[in-house]
């Protein structure tokens, strides 16, 4: 039987050769019939600690390695991690904004106020 594989969201990094990832699935509510996020922390085992926490990444099924773990993290690093991605992407160039209004504007009673009398007459 082939292994499963999930993808999910690393949470914590924290302890050594370990990585605690969130994977969500959508499951459709036997009342409702509406589709809604169910989740999972899963333990992977990391080898060489490459995983930080916000990366996304691919966990595959395995003997069992510990007590809670059961699944091995697939790693290829292709994809930027959010925490690293912050200082080694481009910086982006702010948009000159517009200048302010120069007419000043009218309190909202006035305004209605000259729509009524324009209305009236």
């Amino acid at each position: 039987m082939p292994k499963r594989i999930l993808q999910g969201v690393a949470l914590r990094d924290a302890r050594d050769k370990t990585v605690i990832v969130r994977v969500e699935r959508r499951v459709m509510h036997p009342v409702y019939k509406k589709f809604i996020m169910r989740s999972k922390n899963y333990a992977a085992h990391d080898e060489n600690n490459l995983v930080k926490a916000g990366d996304v990444l691919r966990i595959e099924e395995s003997r069992p390695i510990s007590r809670r773990k059961r699944w091995v993290a697939l790693f290829d690093g292709t994809q930027p991690s959010p925490s690293a991605g912050e200082a080694e992407a481009p910086a982006r160039k702010a948009k000159p904004r517009s200048a302010p209004a120069t007419k000043a504007r009218a309190p909202k009673a006035k305004k209605k106020a000259a729509s009524r009398a324009k209305a009236e007459g």
